[in-house]
């Protein structure tokens, strides 16, 4: 499938900011599931410094913005082709031990209601499979907390969202995280973009997890669809959570309010 993306975030101030700083992770991952065909990130007046492929295996850019600054607009347009590798990342650069992604954070801590759920999701499948295992714990997310858009907010624990039982794609992502950790399987937060269509649950920014299973490495869980990432998906960037996701992460001077408009919109310009 080809895909085309265009990712427009917008950034004002009430008052203008002496400057700010921001870390990009705006382009796609190397890996076997995408081609990256066309791909440009905008950044306007800013002052683009050093870009490099992080231990993770991120590209990474940070930019620069003197002040006096009103507002500051990131534009990402471009093109992928993908193919279905039913979520296991493959061809994928990276340096870190998968152990590293047992660290939890607070957003993915598992507390006594994850940990129950972990186990009941692998009762009795203790001789079974690494990915079947996998799959049981992606299950018992999607079906213990619901999608309802607008149920929980950008600082939501994994905990608050299965106590709620309602949550997004985020929310699933941090709730699969923590249950795996409960299960002692390293999982990590995967931030990308889904073609939806009418189908699939989430926007056109989405998230996923991936599991790392013996014997296949990294696989891709999205909860929310109860689904591996497939050739709908595009990869961006991961991280132990949202946060340490988050494609766009910046700092400026105290005191000014800022407000943030983001589109994004992925179009599918065939199917195999």
């Amino acid at each position: 499938m080809r895909l085309n993306v265009k990712h427009v975030t917008r950034y004002s101030f009430d008052t203008p900011a002496r400057g700010l700083v921001q870390t990009h992770k705006l382009i796609p991952s190397t890996c076997g599931s995408q081609n990256i065909l066309s791909w440009t990130v905008t950044t306007g007046d800013a002052i683009r410094g050093a870009a490099f492929r992080d231990s993770a295996g991120d590209m990474v850019e940070t930019i620069s913005v003197r002040g006096p600054v009103d507002e500051l607009v990131i534009e990402v347009i471009g093109e992928v082709e993908t193919v279905d590798l039913f979520g296991v990342l493959r061809n994928y650069r990276e340096t870190v031990p998968p152990t590293t992604y047992l660290r939890r954070t607070r957003m993915i801590r598992p507390d006594t209601a994850l940990r129950e759920l972990s186990a009941a999701a692998l009762e009795g499948l203790d001789g079974d499979s690494a990915l079947n295992r996998a799959h049981a714990l992606a299950r018992a997310v999607n079906e213990a907390i619901e999608y309802v858009p607008g149920a929980t907010e950008e600082m939501t624990t994994a905990a608050e969202a299965l106590a709620g039982g309602k949550g997004v794609c985020q929310d699933h992502t941090h709730a699969l995280i923590a249950v795996a950790h409960a299960a002692d399987i390293p999982a990590r937060y995967v931030a990308g973009y889904l073609h939806s269509g009418e189908d699939a649950m989430g926007e056109a920014s989405h998230a996923w997890a991936e599991l790392y299973v013996q014997g296949l490495g990294w696989v891709g869980f999205d909860a929310s669809n109860r689904c591996c990432p497939d050739e709908r998906y595009i990869r961006l960037c991961s991280g132990y959570d949202a946060q340490d996701a988050a494609p766009i992460r910046g700092i400026m001077n105290a005191g000014v309010k800022e407000h943030l408009d983001v589109s994004v919109a992925v179009m599918s310009q065939y199917q195999q």
